[in-house]
């Protein structure tokens, strides 16, 4: 090999070491930054959800607050402390610094309650057969179904607004778009800055149905993927966004937003909804608990107007007159609905 042979060899060497160098540099300043891509991903993600878990935490070890276990409202303060309402139209309200509470009955008579610390979480019961009000600290006014849990904080702090929701409750926010409001769930989440919508989250139900009467409200839930990756649906007004639990997916559908608020008002609109969820409405509000002789009457449908201040009785009569069945009533209070011909 000739000198000249020599240096172009020693030249293609230096220049692969170079380019080699250079890749090598660029691969692992790549990596660097998937890496960094990858940890701001993961605080994120645990901003997201971290102040989620302290009232979902509170929620799902407060055993002392089971619906079942109440026959009036029941008010729990700060975990331990217990204000029992007897009046149905009592109406709840907070101080805005969230150390007082003011409970008034039907009748205008109330007693006013000083909070320890403001900054512990409170539940209100309201079990079957009841229903509630209450004015939480911020203005917003919830309404709350019978068989219904709500545990929210006595003075809201930090970014969100946040309440934990099972049952059934209408809401109507106080707006304030630098503290988001939001309505928690297990693995669901409805987010709004003002608004007016309802809410139906009960145990026995394998959804949660979400009716928006005014505003706009974005509801988050984990998907069924395998990183488990959140998803919004947004909704306008006058829709019903369905939450199928098992899956988990979101549906939608425009509706007739009175149909979903009427219960407030002690009135049920129904619009060909099958018999097993009007007893099921009945049940709850009346407390009373419903069954059905044979199956095939689940799926008779109904649609019409029944007004709650009436009995029992008369509602069942209200809906006889509309579908083909018969009812008996147990010594324990319970009712059995039948065909009509079992009765004969």
């Amino acid at each position: 090999m000739n000198n000249k042979e020599k240096r172009e060899l020693k030249a293609r060497i230096i220049t692969s070491a170079y380019a080699y160098k250079t890749r090598r540099k660029r691969l692992i300043y790549s990596v660097s930054i998937a890496a960094s891509v990858m940890v701001l991903l993961g605080v994120g993600f645990s901003q997201n959800y971290s102040s989620e878990s302290s009232i979902t935490e509170f929620t799902e070890s407060s055993g002392n607050v089971e619906i079942e276990s109440v026959n009036d409202v029941q008010l729990f303060l700060n975990g331990n402390k217990k204000v029992a309402i007897q009046d149905n139209n009592s109406s709840i309200a907070y101080q805005t610094d969230g150390r007082e509470l003011n409970i008034a009955d039907s009748l205008g008579k109330g007693q006013e309650i000083e909070l320890d610390d403001p900054n512990e979480f409170n539940t209100l019961v309201v079990p079957y057969g009841k229903r509630s009000k209450i004015t939480l600290s911020d203005g917003t006014k919830v309404w709350l179904n019978s068989g219904s849990k709500l545990t929210y904080p006595a003075v809201f702090k930090g970014k969100n607004r946040e309440v934990f929701l099972n049952g059934e409750a209408i809401f109507d926010v106080s707006h304030n778009a630098e503290h988001p409001f939001k309505v928690l769930s297990k693995g669901h989440t409805i987010e709004v800055l003002g608004t007016v919508f309802n809410v139906s989250n009960y145990p026995d139900e394998d959804n949660i149905r979400t009716v928006l009467k005014s505003g706009s409200v974005a509801i988050s839930y984990k998907s069924d993927s395998f990183f488990k990756s959140e998803k919004k649906t947004k909704i306008t007004p006058g829709t019903m966004a369905v939450y199928d639990k098992s899956k988990p997916q979101v549906k939608t559908k425009n509706v007739n937003v009175e149909n979903y608020f009427s219960w407030r008002e002690g009135v049920l609109i129904f619009k060909n909804n099958n018999l097993k969820y009007i007893m099921r409405k009945l049940g709850r509000y009346y407390n009373v608990n419903i069954n059905f002789r044979e199956l095939e009457l689940e799926n008779e449908t109904f649609s019409g107007y029944l007004n709650l201040k009436d009995s029992m009785r008369s509602v069942l009569s209200t809906l006889q007159e509309a579908a083909d069945f018969n009812y008996q009533t147990n010594k324990d209070g319970s009712i059995i609905i039948n065909k009509q011909e079992m009765m004969e």
